[in-house]
């Protein structure tokens, strides 16, 4: 894999996610109490043997640079990198990225300096496990020029996706996005061509783009020179390239969600902590996330009690309730909270029980979750400062609100404490 560079495309603005992106970049946004999305594909690589990673952003990436330096540091002994690319303006180009494409050929002049066969193309914003050897040796056996990965989908869900159709080799030869009724009919595929079970390939018989690829070196360059007008890869660049080019599609079988909506983010961390099996694992010893290690202390639980919750390390939680929950790092809950169902993403920072001591007589909250609050189906982002007897329960069923002087939003239902809110005691949401 030493002749491979990767890609990671961080996004634009983050929209679909704000407000959990408004003091930071998408790929920065924290996942599973104590990881942040950004090391799902980094850690794909270096599991994949792939160490010269860059990653390409344009908003907000100040906590996104933080992260990578603190936590990605090769040591001297090969040329390993991990390396945020923001967008510049230069003589040639004064414009922001306008597309995933437009991304990489503005930084076209720094990849060509490697001495490398093939540019893995990924995205920021999912949540999987794939060892992208497998993916590499598929598109150097065929010959491809580009290599897609997909995954097969069933008719329910296939309306919701870009879909692709292949001949018996593989090979890629038609492209819709999101078809509906009788476009949707004709975008079936026989997938046991790329390896599912007869029986799977009748219950899932279409295959949609994962938005990750696999490029040749010239055939990358050529594409994003020609193409000046071609702004995104999926929707422009690649379907294009099909006519005149070997585009191969790979087959993903296993877990994979995009999480670039607040609803999606929302139910894929709550789905870590179901039993007996979650869909998605970070036990796995051979192919591990990596994160930045902080060196926190353990979780103290005081008369508690937790069911089917994560809870991040360096918490303090004081006689409370906690059922299907993911707590991050360094979170405090007081006595009578009751969380359920909720995303508590910690605190940045430890408050002194002086300064805690003193908040309380001055009538001003500390971090954390004060006594006899409740939340129920909601997000609280970082070093939010909730009051006692709050309850965060949505008890008018309102889908979408924006009450950004309040401290909160709500998205398809969820309601979203700002990162450094304040809820004042007695507040009910």
């Amino acid at each position: 894999m030493k002749k491979v560079l990767s890609i990671i495309l961080g996004g634009g603005a983050g929209t679909r996610l704000y407000p959990l992106t408004k003091l930071r970049a998408k790929p920065a946004v924290p996942v599973a109490g104590k990881y942040r999305l950004i090391d799902i594909p980094v850690s794909n690589c270096i599991n994949s043997e792939i160490f010269k990673i860059y990653v390409l952003t344009q908003f907000n990436s100040a906590s996104l640079n933080r992260h990578i330096a603190r936590t990605y540091n090769f040591t001297g002994f090969n040329e390993g990198f991990v390396e945020v690319l923001a967008a510049q303006q230069t003589p040639e180009n004064p414009n922001w990225f306008q597309g995933t494409a437009d991304a990489v050929r503005q930084y076209l002049w720094l990849m060509e300096e490697w001495d490398v066969d093939e540019y893995l193309i990924l995205s920021g914003d999912h949540l999987y496990r794939m060892d992208y050897r497998q993916f590499i040796q598929r598109h150097r056996e065929t010959g491809a020029d580009i290599t897609l990965s997909v995954i097969p989908i069933d008719e329910r869900r296939a309306s919701d996706f870009g879909l692709m159709k292949i001949d018996d080799s593989g090979r890629v030869i038609d492209f819709s996005e999101k078809p509906k009724g009788e476009a949707l009919t004709q975008m079936q595929v026989d997938t046991s061509v790329l390896g599912l079970s007869k029986e799977q390939a009748q219950q899932q018989p279409y295959i949609a783009s994962m938005g990750i690829y696999v490029f040749k070196k010239d055939v990358l360059f050529k594409l994003l020179r020609e193409g000046i007008e071609r702004t995104d890869f999926g929707k422009e660049i690649i379907p294009d390239a099909s006519k005149d080019y070997n585009v191969q599609a790979y087959l993903f079988d296993d877990y994979w969600e995009d999480i670039g909506t607040i609803e999606a983010f929302y139910h894929a961390n709550l789905a870590l902590t179901q039993q007996p099996q979650p869909p998605f694992s970070f036990y796995d010893e051979k192919a591990p996330i990596y994160t930045r290690a902080r060196y926190l202390p353990p979780t103290k639980l005081l008369d508690c009690q937790i069911t089917e919750s994560i809870i991040g390390e360096g918490c303090i939680l004081k006689s409370c309730r906690i059922q299907h929950s993911v707590l991050g790092v360094r979170s405090r809950i007081e006595s009578g909270c009751i969380i359920e169902e909720s995303l508590l993403m910690g605190a940045d920072f430890y408050q002194a029980s002086v300064e805690r001591q003193s908040n309380l007589v001055e009538n001003d909250i500390p971090v954390g979750i004060g006594t006899d609050t409740t939340i129920r189906g909601a997000i609280i982002d970082k070093n939010a400062r909730i009051g006692h007897d709050v309850k965060i329960i949505n008890k008018d069923n309102v889908q979408e609100a924006e009450r950004e002087s309040q401290g909160f939003y709500i998205r398809s239902g969820i309601v979203v404490v700002l990162k450094n809110a304040v809820i004042p005691d007695g507040t009910i949401i």
